[in-house]
């Protein structure tokens, strides 16, 4: 892949870390929904981030099945419709992987712009089919969720990058 100027050339991920990361933000999701605000509607969706940055930069280990499974696993916990969130993670991960060559071509805020019709969509997708299923209406303020993940992109992004941009061990036989 031929690399813009100025970007830096990033180190492997482990695999366990990405994982590590997905368990994390599903426990994240599941603490900040108990003990802060509840299923308030404008709160961001952490999980959706961690699951779409994942996506987007390791489209082999993390995908649509991946995507299903964490949107189940949210559904149960919530104790709503089943499959809500798992079809709504698995639109963001298929439109994650329509996308993620063109996206990593932009800088990290102009990701955010990219990235934010993505969670409006997924948010979309929850919104009708609890409609749908009969449920209410969760008010404008849940036009705010995706706005806050957008707005939270560019310190995950980073945050989730660190350990990949560490210095190499140095050796000196290493053109690199």
């Amino acid at each position: 892949m031929i690399m813009r100027p100025g970007q830096r050339l990033l180190m492997p991920v482990k695999p366990g870390f990405v994982w590590l990361t997905l368990v994390l933000a599903l426990l994240c999701q599941m603490l900040l929904g108990i003990l802060l605000w509840g299923r308030a509607a404008w709160a961001p969706d952490v999980l959706s981030i961690v699951l779409l940055f994942w996506t987007v930069h390791q489209t082999r280990r993390v995908g649509m099945a991946s995507a299903f499974l964490a949107g189940l696993l949210v559904d149960v916990h919530q104790g709503g419709l089943l499959g809500q969130h798992a079809l709504a993670y698995t639109v963001l991960s298929y439109l994650a992987i329509m996308v993620h060559r063109r996206l990593r071509w932009f800088s990290v805020t102009e990701q955010a712009l990219q990235v934010f019709p993505l969670f409006a969509l997924a948010h979309a997708v929850e919104l009708v089919l609890n409609v749908l299923a009969g449920g209410r209406f969760a008010g404008w303020w849940m036009l705010l969720a995706p706005v806050a993940e957008a707005l939270l992109w560019p310190a995950l992004s980073l945050l989730l990058l660190a350990p990949q941009r560490r210095a190499p061990d140095p050796d000196q036989n290493r053109p690199l």
